[in-house]
């Protein structure tokens, strides 16, 4: 009872004042606050996974950029879940994939709301922070997809696939289409993006490997999820890499952005481009000879993963510690790992062979 009317005396404040000084007048005294300090990794008690899934939950979805294709298919695999399972789905966030402020502020509504749970992609994981944590003080279960923060500011983490995996098979691929020699750079995201830097570290750590002693990374290029800074940044390495032999994008909008300047340039079909894209965006490219093969997951998967773990979380079925196990859906069972990352799977290689078979 005590915790309930703190809450609500925190709502009230959260209306007639800022909601950090909301926080700061209710924070640091219930057993909420205590059990959510420090996120997956300082959850105090213990999962029930036979505990009843809580219905008439209240659910926000945070993307990166909600105009952005990739996110619009993820967080509509969210929202169904969401209402299979008997309560309300609600996506607020930025029209900008940089803009990380804006990202802050979409936290702090969503805590001021007071929502059950969360499902963030982080754009910046040391500035959202702050803010997660002021959520999980306000009893709200955090929960990261796409892309991370740290692990004591969420309850956990819904990774796309395994990072290793990602980052290992996306130099495979390229290296497999250009006879494992030759010049090759990388289109990423923004440069604070965590999951593009995880990816990019083990693709160098790859790199090391003997039989890649005949390819070299020349550069790691930024178009920030732009499509025109995508583009541009293509065109830039072709012209200061003349000898180029290969690019690898790990982010839809890059990968679709370079496959548009390849396939009206000269270099269509002799460089070779691969990376994350969803088939729809690339089916075009890959028909037409600009695009071999490249990979991703199912985002809408993705998306309905990170709805099932939020609300097994509100539920109390977990907290969010390795080694816990829930069923999410007809999707199956999934074990909690470390510092709470819950892996959806293996990625799905596309090629002209398979890529009529999906549709997203």
């Amino acid at each position: 009872m005590r915790t309930a009317s703190l809450r609500r005396t925190c709502a009230a404040l959260a209306a007639v004042t800022s909601l950090a000084l909301a926080v700061t007048a209710c924070g640091g005294t219930t057993k909420e606050d205590v059990k959510n300090e420090g996120g997956a990794a300082a959850s105090a008690g213990k999962a029930d996974p036979d505990a009843a899934t809580k219905k008439g939950l209240t659910v926000g979805f945070l993307p990166k950029q909600v105009n952005n294709p990739y996110f619009t298919s993820a967080d509509k695999g969210g929202e169904k879940a969401v209402k299979e399972l008997g309560s309300t789905f609600k996506e607020v966030g930025p029209t900008s994939a940089t803009d990380t402020a804006g990202q802050v502020s979409y936290v702090n509504t969503l805590t001021q709301q007071q929502v059950d749970a969360m499902a963030v992609s982080a754009q910046d994981p040391g500035a959202l922070c702050t803010a997660l944590k002021q959520a999980m003080k306000n009893g709200i279960k955090v929960v990261t997809y796409d892309s991370d923060t740290t692990p004591g500011c969420r309850n956990a983490f819904v990774s796309q696939a395994s990072a290793e995996d990602l980052g290992r098979t996306e130099v495979q691929l390229l290296a497999e289409q250009i006879g494992y020699k030759g010049e090759i750079a990388i289109l990423s995201a923004a440069q604070t993006a965590t999951n593009q830097n995880t990816w990019i570290e083990f693709m160098k750590d790859e790199l090391k490997d003997p039989k890649y002693k005949d390819m070299k990374l020349v550069k790691v290029a930024y178009g920030n999820d732009d499509a025109q800074q995508s583009f541009q940044q293509t065109q830039g390495l072709l012209q200061e890499y003349p000898d180029l032999k290969g690019i690898i994008s790990p982010t839809t909008v890059g990968i679709k952005a370079a496959a548009q300047y390849l396939s009206g340039s000269k270099y269509k079909g002799k460089v070779k481009l691969t990376g994350l894209g969803t088939p729809n965006d690339m089916r075009k490219y890959v028909k037409n000879g600009t695009v071999e093969a490249f990979e991703l997951w199912d985002p809408a998967k993705l998306g309905e993963l990170a709805a099932r773990t939020a609300v097994a979380l509100a539920s109390g079925q977990i907290t969010g510690q390795e080694g816990e196990t829930f069923t999410a859906g007809a999707m199956g069972e999934y074990t909690i790992g470390k510092d709470g990352v819950i892996n959806l799977g293996k990625p799905t290689v596309f090629n002209a062979g398979n890529i009529d078979q999906f549709d997203f």
